[in-house]
């Protein structure tokens, strides 16, 4: 199954809907107390979510055409977005960075997720070197506690595409990560978080770039260096992953930072990234004076 939140005509706040090809319908419709938000469908568990499953089957529930809604995040209401840096060994030898034997961990701050097809804006004196990473993002579905190996893959809920956008001269400037990616609008998610049955294999997808209709990153995530499973089993040693937490794995190379002449988001540049089987995200960009 395929969600996306959007903004429907005349209302101010983003509603889940169900998406199916080319046609969508509002889950909080199907049922009384249906969820109006993806957070509040994972916390429900697998029962919410076969319900909606059936109520979506019934031939009188109303399809709209998908058409080109107004996208929120993907991701709204996350306890936590988690993001692993260097999983790729193209991307950490191109920031000539060690990738080392365990993780590279930091956080995103809430006011960086955006949508597909949003404008992301920054001020030009505080960063002329912001670059693109796509990356797959990996939805936590039931609480994850120390979780062997094995047993990893059973706690996601979904994946989605994250554009993990970075200012690379703040980046290279201090110790920690999380500011340098947590500027408003510099994590893009979407349009669509995909249940975790529509994808057989989180570590055989096709994941790419294209900057102002140049292809600058094409990959696949079988080349990560920590694949989802660990990073979930590694993660959950520490502190329990609750239901909707968001964990973008990281990017393969093709940074425009490491590129000769670099290639950085400029005002008016549009980026869009992708992952086969579960979408693309489009971002625009603006700079101000």
């Amino acid at each position: 199954m395929r969600f996306a939140h959007v903004v429907p005509d005349g209302v101010d706040e983003p509603q889940l809907v169900l998406v199916e090809e080319d046609r969508a319908t509002v889950v909080s419709r199907l049922f009384d107390g249906a969820p109006s938000r993806l957070q509040r469908l994972i916390e429900g568990g697998d029962a919410l979510l076969a319900r909606v499953r059936d109520a979506a089957a019934d031939p009188e529930v109303e399809w709209m055409p998908l058409g080109s809604p107004v996208f929120a995040s993907a991701i709204l209401d996350t306890p936590v977005t988690i993001a692993v840096g260097l999983n790729y060994a193209a991307h950490s030898s191109e920031l000539g960075l060690k990738a080392d034997a365990a993780p590279t961990i930091f956080t995103l701050w809430p006011g960086s997720l955006g949508g597909h097809r949003q404008t992301t804006t920054w001020p030009r004196s505080l960063s002329q070197s912001v670059d693109y990473e796509a990356e797959l993002g990996v939805v936590i579905g039931p609480a994850a506690r120390d979780v062997a190996l094995e047993d990893a893959l059973d706690h996601v809920w979904g994946y989605t595409v994250v554009n993990d956008i970075t200012a690379r001269d703040i980046q290279f400037s201090e110790a920690q990560w999380s500011r340098c990616k947590s500027f408003d609008g510099f994590t893009p998610t979407g349009p669509f978080v995909v249940t975790a049955d529509e994808i057989s294999d989180p570590q055989d997808l096709h994941i790419w770039a294209v900057v102002d209709g140049q292809t600058v990153q094409d990959a696949s995530t079988g080349q990560m260096i920590h694949p989802v499973a660990k990073l979930v089993s590694y993660l959950s040693r520490s502190a329990t992953l609750l239901p909707g937490t968001l964990i973008s794995t990281g990017s393969p190379g093709g940074a425009g930072y490491s590129r000769d002449p670099q290639i950085f988001l400029r005002d008016r540049s549009t980026v869009t990234v992708g992952i086969d089987g579960i979408g693309e995200l489009t971002t625009f960009c603006r700079i101000t004076d």
